[in-house]
């Protein structure tokens, strides 16, 4: 085991532009329905992980691409380097992966999977070596034309060397600063906004947060079922989710409302 693994936007509508027809809104309909699929293309290509498209959608596990299928990778020695390239439908290696945390509305914080913050040093380089989050651990994501680049606290932009280095030099934003943030953090879907807190998430989320509710335990520690969740896949299908998570938890002996 190494060490690593130890530790939309709408058209300008000007004043006076007639209102169109609903033909032409179920045309856009099938235009907007081609750009999620583009979308999901996106993401498959490259093994599920898709393009934040803005600061608030930069948060938990996400990851750096430079050019095509090729991401930003931590070193054990604190630097960055640019990783090997990717086939499409392979997403990152585990040292490609970083989480990010928001700061602020405009600005987040990285942390390598060495547990450590970036930031960037007196020589402009790019290191993970913090414990804290300072002023040179935070991050401003700048998208403009369709394009996105990161700036550091120095004034300079995120870029990567001939040699491959990743470092935070340039004071302007150019082919070699341009890059993309990738996420698996489930996306946020309007459809999803009746749907009540606890049962958002996958289906061990969903556990977790029944167990949170309606569970007490002396000693504060969650007890979650460790059974085979396939009969909640077809309670869920069935219709009958709130029963099975029930008499889940009424094998933990420990439910305020279980016997």
């Amino acid at each position: 085991m190494s060490e690593y693994e130890k530790v939309r936007t709408g058209k300008l509508v000007l004043k006076g532009d007639k209102k169109k027809s609903k033909k032409r809104k179920h045309k856009k309909q099938g235009k907007d329905d081609e750009s999620a699929n583009n979308k999901d293309n996106d993401a498959l290509l490259h093994g599920g992980w898709w393009k934040a498209k803005n600061v608030s959608e930069m948060t938990g596990t996400v990851t750096i691409e430079f050019g095509k299928q090729t991401y930003m990778k931590a070193l054990d020695n604190g630097l960055f380097t640019l990783g090997a390239p990717h086939n499409e439908g392979d997403g990152p290696s585990p040292e490609e992966i970083l989480t990010a945390f928001p700061v602020g509305e405009t600005k987040i914080a990285l942390k390598s999977g060495y547990g450590k913050y970036l930031g960037v040093d007196k020589k402009g380089v790019v290191v993970g070596r913090s414990d804290a989050v300072g002023a040179m651990e935070q991050w401003e994501p700048i998208f403009q034309d369709g394009k996105l680049a990161i700036l550091g606290n120095t004034g300079c932009f995120i870029s990567v060397t001939d040699e491959d280095d990743v470092v935070c030099q340039s004071k302007t934003a150019g082919p070699s600063e341009f890059l993309c943030v990738r996420t698996m953090t489930q996306r946020i879907d309007d459809s999803a906004k009746d749907v009540p807190t606890e049962e958002q998430g996958s289906l061990a989320d969903v556990e977790v947060n029944y167990v949170r509710k309606f569970q007490k335990f002396q000693d504060k520690k969650l007890r979650v079922n460790k059974d085979d969740r396939t009969q909640l896949e077809k309670a869920k299908v069935e219709g009958s989710l709130h029963e099975a998570l029930l008499d889940r938890r009424s094998k933990m002996k420990a439910d305020r409302y279980c016997k």
